[in-house]
């Protein structure tokens, strides 16, 4: 069985996020979500509201309801540990971390990467304006990893960032822009927790 792990910050989901789901069902027995605080970003929203996007976001893609999960319990600010918690769960499964463009140069300093990488393939999601460099995919592969990039799939340029600047609607699913304008989320007056210091 292949799975796909996709965590992600989702603050808030938007239809890129959407889409790239509804490729990754195409691609993988099963695709396994989560939201989770990211250490190298500051969070405009508490993660249950943020989950709770999430599976508005995951009921509206016209796939199957067995082929994208939303699991709380892979949910963790560090990549390693959710990879260990989902290898737990589906212990004879081939593992694939879903990553975007933008996280591949950093992707060598994460927590504990060179043992991330013996329970993970990594798949790259392309995003306009971002292009990893070779240096950053070679650092990866000397550490072990495996590391392939999602050519097939064609981005455009929508981000949680550029929704939280525009308040573009256009850019969220309908189920996520009636729950933001339902609950006031953006600006959110809270964090969704105090950011910790990156070790």
């Amino acid at each position: 069985m292949r799975i796909a792990l996709f965590g992600m910050s989702a603050d808030p989901p938007h239809r890129e996020h959407g889409k790239i789901l509804w490729w990754l069902a195409q691609q993988f027995d099963h695709v396994a979500v989560w939201a989770a605080d990211n250490p190298f970003k500051e969070h405009q929203c508490p993660l249950s509201d943020r989950f709770t996007m999430l599976n508005l976001m995951i009921h509206d893609l016209a796939i199957p309801e067995t082929a994208v999960g939303l699991y709380e319990d892979l949910s963790h600010r560090r990549s390693w540990v959710s990879a260990q918690r989902a290898q737990a769960k589906w212990p004879q499964a081939e593992l694939t971390l879903v990553i975007g463009a933008d996280l591949v140069e950093q992707l060598p300093r994460w927590y504990k990467a060179t043992e991330l990488f013996q329970i993970v393939n990594i798949l790259v999601i392309p995003r306009p304006g971002y292009h990893p460099s070779e240096d950053a995919l070679t650092k990866i592969r000397q550490q072990g990893g495996r590391i392939a990039i999602a050519d097939t799939l064609k981005t455009v340029p929508i981000s949680s960032s550029y929704y939280r600047q525009t308040e573009d609607p256009n850019a969220l699913p309908p189920a996520v822009s009636a729950y933001i304008n339902q609950r006031n989320l953006y600006p959110c007056t809270e964090s969704s927790k105090e950011k910790q210091p990156i070790s």
